[in-house]
């Protein structure tokens, strides 16, 4: 379970006070997926890095009893002079989980050979996003938070592993997945809400949601 209790979040942008939140209070079961349609510029990816405790509220509490994801495509922890193999062997043991499994893991989904044993300060922009996304695939969590939509590189043939073992992961597990686009919000859940001028507006179907949130645009 992941709950917001009377959350408020706000920034100050050198002319204005911007509301994300104002006191908001939701739940999230386990099982009960959830998609958040918002607006480019209101505070999405905000909302997702409190869920999951890298931002904090100004006001209220946001409690888990689950073990929550950090969001795919973000990986606090590694180390740019450090390869690939030693990044995959620490973050193994941050999470109490076995190295050589991880490693293997990531070595397998990220397949870029022998640049897995290079510092990651060398790799280009889309490497890096393989294997940043390969850790968190090969860590496992109640709760996967998305921001927008699964992360994409270049290479076809990693998008399909990538894809497979994550679907594969939702069939399990719980998604909270926030988006622009009533489309991307489709392929993970049933039930959805809006967030309009710091507000959440809960709606029991996607299609409600979807029609609220196209009244209100």
């Amino acid at each position: 379970m992941l709950e917001f209790d009377n959350v408020s979040k706000s920034f100050w942008t050198g002319t204005q006070r911007k509301v994300i939140l104002d006191r908001a209070s939701f739940r999230v079961n386990l099982g009960n997926s959830l998609g958040i349609l918002a607006p480019n510029g209101t505070g999405k990816t905000t909302i997702i890095n409190m869920m999951c405790g890298l931002e904090k509220p100004d006001e209220g509490s946001i409690r888990s009893t689950c073990r929550v994801s950090f969001p795919l495509g973000f990986m606090g922890g590694i180390v740019s002079r450090h390869s690939a193999t030693e990044n995959a062997r620490f973050i193994a043991k941050l999470y109490g989980l076995e190295p050589d499994y991880v490693e293997s893991f990531c070595r397998w989904l990220t397949d870029i050979g022998e640049y897995f044993d290079q510092p990651l300060g060398i790799y280009s922009a889309g490497m890096r996003a393989r294997f940043t996304f390969s850790l968190l695939l090969a860590l496992e969590f109640d709760i996967y938070l998305i921001d927008e939509g699964m992360p994409q590189s270049t290479d076809a043939e990693f998008n399909r592993k990538a894809g497979g073992v994550l679907f594969e992961r939702l069939k399990n597990a719980t998604v909270i997945i926030v988006s622009h686009q009533p489309s991307t919000l489709e392929k993970f859940c049933r039930s959805a809400a809006v967030l309009r001028d710091g507000r959440l507006y809960q709606f029991e179907t996607l299609d409600e949601a979807k029609q609220y949130y196209d009244y209100t645009a």
